[in-house]
């Protein structure tokens, strides 16, 4: 997941400066506290915590000193610490959501996932949500991920027995809304099955990889048997939020403790839902025409 100005346009940037590129783009300023609308909803989206990480991920990483940091604001906010299925239910109209609700997730599977990063969430008791690249993990596999540390396929039980519920990150990591149906059917379903028989149950729940997405890839998705998919659009999501594009805020290892702290009491982000804004499906449309000369590529 490399930095560049297309992030930007996908809803990735970091948040500052957002209310002007909004209001430039007819897509609203961001919400201040206390903001009229529905409740805001932090899904927090992490991908590796170590102190040396490879080049290519590094600005998505955080050390474990500030992921201890993080962690320790969510506990002070009085959030309640939900996993995805938490927010399925509501938004199926199953159940409702507890007061106040957060979400942790992690993206790919890196190495420290199933070790310190999971011990450092059970040390709260705060549950989180693993989306699962297969192509990285299991054996024999293959991704577009550039290398890194990455856990094993066999320890994503052990991920569950410290209370993260585990969710698809598709097979290869590819944009999903650059490939042909076929492609697209394959990254979505087999993932899906090769997570199910290390788990020996249904997992129900998928991340766009790099946020792409398309009304096709959602609906897609849904076909595929997914209830949920999570986009990234560095936004706060809601309790009206997208079933299959429920926005996430990518944690990038410039953000402080402040600024984790402004998430969680709803502020420094725009609250989904809202729509693309001209400059996402320009983007969209580019990468796509890129696709169809050069093949799949990797979402980052």
């Amino acid at each position: 997941m490399r930095t560049s100005p297309r992030a930007r346009d996908e809803g990735q940037g970091d948040g500052r400066g957002r209310a002007e590129r909004g209001a430039q783009e007819g897509e609203g300023p961001i919400s201040p506290p206390g903001a009229v609308g529905s409740p805001a909803i932090p899904v927090f989206l992490y991908h590796s915590v170590m102190d040396d990480p490879p080049g290519w991920i590094a600005e998505f990483t955080v050390t474990p000193e500030q992921f201890a940091a993080h962690l320790d604001a969510v506990v002070r906010s009085g959030r309640t610490p939900v996993t995805i299925s938490a927010i399925a239910d509501h938004l199926a109209g199953r159940a409702p959501l507890p007061p106040r609700p957060v979400l942790l997730t992690f993206d790919d599977g890196f190495a420290d996932l199933p070790g310190p990063t999971a011990e450092a969430l059970a040390e709260r008791a705060l549950p989180a949500t693993a989306y699962l690249t297969t192509g990285a993990i299991a054996p024999g596999g293959r991704s577009l991920l550039p290398p890194a540390p990455m856990m094993t396929l066999d320890r994503a039980a052990e991920l569950e027995r410290h209370g993260m519920e585990i969710g698809s990150h598709t097979v290869t990591h590819a944009q999903l809304d650059t490939l042909s149906g076929k492609d697209l059917a394959y990254e979505l379903r087999a993932s899906k099955a090769v997570l199910e028989d290390a788990l020996g149950h249904e997992v129900r729940h998928l991340a766009y990889p790099h946020g792409y997405n398309s009304p096709r890839v959602r609906a897609m998705s849904a076909r595929a048997g997914y209830e949920t998919a999570t986009a990234v659009r560095h936004a706060l999501s809601s309790d009206r939020d997208e079933r299959y594009r429920i926005a996430r805020l990518i944690v990038r290892r410039t953000h402080t403790v402040a600024d984790v702290e402004a998430w969680l009491a709803g502020a420094g982000a725009r609250v989904a839902p809202y729509r693309d804004g001209p400059k996402t499906i320009a983007w969209r449309w580019y990468r796509r025409a890129r696709a169809v000369l050069h093949g799949p590529e990797f979402a980052g």
